[in-house]
């Protein structure tokens, strides 16, 4: 399992937990908790969305052979975005108004969880990002929780240390002749 899944995995079972703390999780006979996204299956970032996707159905159903969450099953909603933005809108716009999903996470990447912030604001739903750096910079949305730790300044820290330990170096790469 590599990194990206691993996150998806890591923030399946951090809400599974958090969910599972709630009182009155033992009830019987109630509908499923429905958790919907998009994800990138085909298109250019498909290789990372098939990675992240590869965890959810055994978390699924390792789950719900457990009483699920909050003595409810899950059920896991999402479509192929196509790793195209252009798609997201409506994908969210299916899975709040048609599917009626309890809670909404992000697909892989930032510009398709940007594309999906409008969609998700507007029906004032929490949102959980995956795999997106710095998405909610230009939104502000109080209910957009990131949950790849990137730091204060997402756009830069994931890269940050390369750099710095870059710079480090002895000798270093622009003596080189590097460019």
């Amino acid at each position: 399992m590599n990194r990206r899944s691993s996150l998806f995995a890591a923030a399946l079972l951090l809400l599974a937990c958090v969910l599972s703390t709630v009182p009155g999780a033992t009830q019987p006979a109630q509908p499923p908790i429905k958790i919907g996204f998009g994800m990138a299956l085909t298109g250019g970032l498909a290789a990372g969305g098939k990675q992240a996707l590869g965890d959810v159905p055994a978390l699924g159903r390792g789950g719900n052979t457990r009483g699920g969450l909050l003595g409810r099953k899950v059920e896991l909603v999402y479509y192929d975005d196509q790793s195209n933005p252009a798609t997201v809108p409506a994908i969210y716009s299916k899975l709040l108004d048609v599917d009626k999903v309890d809670l909404v996470l992000s697909g892989y990447g930032t510009v398709p969880t940007a594309a999906a912030m409008p969609t998700v604001m507007q029906r004032k739903k929490v949102f959980l990002s995956l795999f997106a750096l710095a998405a909610n910079d230009q939104f502000d949305y109080d209910r957009y929780f990131q949950l790849q730790p990137n730091g204060p300044n997402a756009k830069v820290e994931f890269s940050k240390g390369f750099f710095e330990l870059a710079a480090a170096l002895n000798p270093r790469a622009a003596d080189r002749g590097a460019s």
